[in-house]
């Protein structure tokens, strides 16, 4: 009796062992993942993110850790990791009658000037994406904002003329380094409640003329989305036609809705062949489990668009990597350096609260308080009161993040391993701008190198100093050792100093 009790004990003992040692959940410091470099054309190339709903996610408590699990500012990890521009939506007034906020982020100029300055502390750039509308635009839907409602279409470009050329004054007035300008939002349908060629063009037109007038050096794009549909090229050729003027033809890119990769590059590669434009990838997204954390349906599950042809990776960080990767190289594969970069869309949106593993009462209570706060914050995809605006869709199925699987953060905030994709594409030949003695990091001895070797004190000036330590891109000189000072002390810099970059060919 003693000795099978003995074995009865044994045997349970061996199998928590072996459940403890095989059955663990996923974390972040458990694995990394494997990156291919790629041979970059343009030695630019845009390694963006779009985090527009951060600021809201923020408020709602959730805080962000770099990949050994230690709380940071989520816009340093993203530059240490190889992010180099943000890209941000801008709303024209997302909030009802009574001040409440539609969600999404709640995304006014004011949110997105928080955004952009936070970018530019730790340098990197700004894509502004105007979406002239009060909430979400997509082909679905291009309502224009409740204060245009019924306009004329030239009184409509005027009044979008004046708030683009004022948001952008904002943006740049808080600090942030606006290098790109989106004039609408997958406007493949239509912008800001006008479907009519003419009418888009003329809008275009009056967008682009308001970033030509606030600056020579700010790109313009167009955005579009549906590469898979050939129509797409017909709206390379109407832009054309109907002389807008613009520099950079983009289209959104999500593997479950929009092709191959290669027709993608075709795709981009029209445009910039055709037409002499830049090319880049908008927005695209991939999951890492197909898992929701949040308790708001995702938009890929086991259920839901997690099958097809072009889902060629698997739901891990090393297939998101993957993806990332992926993407990456079919716009790079766009003819004469014209293929400019890619963003990845809300890489950071994670749950307000994790329902992981809960059930019962304990879910139910998780639940209530995470909708509590997508009301209270605008951090969920939609808040109740976008009804008023948005009765038909957003207004019936408002809720918590979409996309909390697609993110590049474990539910707790930390850093998934897949986040340095951004910056092991670089290989070998990347470096941080500002690291002129090579240690990996940004600090005064990168200064005091500067210094010294401007004074001529070395017989020869290292050519790593010489490339590594021009930040301002004028030539080596004290005010480059100067402006990483005012980096370390946190200042706001117009030059982008800690940004990966890749050593000229």
């Amino acid at each position: 009796m003693k000795r099978n009790l003995f074995k009865a004990i044994l045997s349970l003992i061996l199998v928590i062992i072996l459940c403890t040692t095989c059955v663990v959940p996923f974390t972040a410091a458990q694995g990394d993942v494997a990156v291919q470099p790629i041979d970059f054309n343009n030695l630019d190339f845009i390694r963006g993110m779009d985090i527009s709903s951060v600021i809201a996610l923020e408020q709602s408590g959730v805080v962000f850790r770099d990949e050994n699990g230690n709380q940071d500012d989520i816009f340093k990890i993203l530059a240490d990791n190889g992010v180099n521009t943000i890209r941000v939506r801008v709303w024209y007034d997302p909030y009802s009658s009574d001040g409440r906020g539609y969600g999404g982020g709640n995304n006014d100029v004011g949110t997105a000037a928080q955004i952009g300055k936070r970018a530019a502390k730790y340098g990197m750039k700004l894509l502004v994406d105007f979406h002239y509308s009060d909430f979400w635009a997509d082909p679905g839907k291009q309502k224009a904002p409740k204060l245009w409602s019924g306009m004329s279409v030239g009184d409509k470009c005027d009044a979008l003329y004046e708030y683009t050329l004022g948001c952008l004054r904002t943006l740049r007035n808080e600090g942030a380094n606006i290098d790109m300008v989106q004039i609408g939002n997958e406007t493949t349908m239509g912008i800001a409640g006008e479907n009519s060629w003419q009418n888009m063009a003329t809008l275009y037109n009056a967008g682009s003329r308001a970033v030509r007038d606030f600056s020579s050096d700010v790109k313009v794009v167009i955005h579009y989305t549906n590469p898979e549909n050939s129509y797409i090229k017909t709206l390379a050729d109407f832009l054309h036609n109907y002389n807008v003027d613009y520099d950079v033809f983009a289209t959104s890119y999500y593997p479950c809705w929009h092709g191959s990769l290669s027709n993608l590059t075709e795709v981009l590669n029209y445009a910039a062949k055709k037409y002499g434009k830049y090319a880049m990838v908008a927005e695209t997204s991939y999951p890492y489990t197909l898992s929701d954390s949040d308790g708001h349906p995702n938009t890929i599950s086991e259920w839901n668009n997690n099958a097809g042809e072009n889902m060629l990776w698997d739901f891990t960080p090393q297939g998101q990597a993957d993806e990332v990767r992926a993407v990456m190289n079919a716009v790079n594969d766009v003819e004469d350096g014209k293929g400019l970069g890619m963003f990845y869309w809300e890489g950071a949106w994670i749950t307000v609260g994790d329902v992981t593993g809960l059930s019962g009462d304990a879910y139910t209570k998780q639940l209530a308080h995470n909708k509590l706060l997508w009301e209270r914050d605008g951090s969920g995809w939609a808040a109740s009161a976008c009804a008023e605006y948005d009765p038909d869709d957003a207004g019936k199925w408002y809720g918590g993040s979409a996309v909390d699987n697609q993110a590049f953060f474990l539910p707790d905030g930390t850093a998934l391993p897949s986040l340095h994709v951004f910056k092991d594409v670089l290989g070998d030949g990347s470096y941080r701008l500002g690291d002129a003695d090579g240690s990996g990091e940004i600090d005064i001895t990168d200064a005091t190198c500067i210094q010294r070797s401007c004074a001529m004190m070395q017989t020869r000036i290292d050519e790593r100093i010489l490339n590594h330590g021009d930040i301002d891109g004028d030539g080596l000189s004290v005010m480059d050792a100067t402006m990483i000072q005012r980096h370390l002390l946190g200042a706001t810099l117009p030059y982008p100093v800690g940004v990966w970059r890749q050593e000229e060919k």
